[in-house]
């Protein structure tokens, strides 16, 4: 699939430009199709690197914690592979 704008809202944002913005981005997508380069391109003018960026797959569903790596001077987004966040419910 491609990017959803409908799906990424700002979680917090720098007004300062000293700290990382945050966002979170929920998909239907994997975590693998999300990673691709240039997945993000038609946001390239919101992020910068640094910014940290949380993908909730509904599908599968997990969390990973990611941040953007790359921006190129012509609109080309690359984010980090990523770090799952997992969680054991015992009940």
């Amino acid at each position: 699939m491609a990017f959803s704008s409908t799906g990424l809202v700002t979680v917090c944002a720098s007004k300062s430009g000293n700290a990382p913005n945050m966002y979170l981005y929920k998909t239907a997508d994997t975590q693998a199709t999300v990673n691709t380069v240039s997945y993000f391109d038609s946001i390239a003018s919101l992020l910068n690197v640094g910014d940290i960026i949380f993908v909730y797959d509904s599908t599968t569903p997990s969390l990973v914690l990611t941040y953007v790596n790359a921006v190129s001077s012509a609109g080309v987004v690359d984010i980090a592979d990523g770090t799952t966040v997992s969680a054991t419910d015992t009940d």
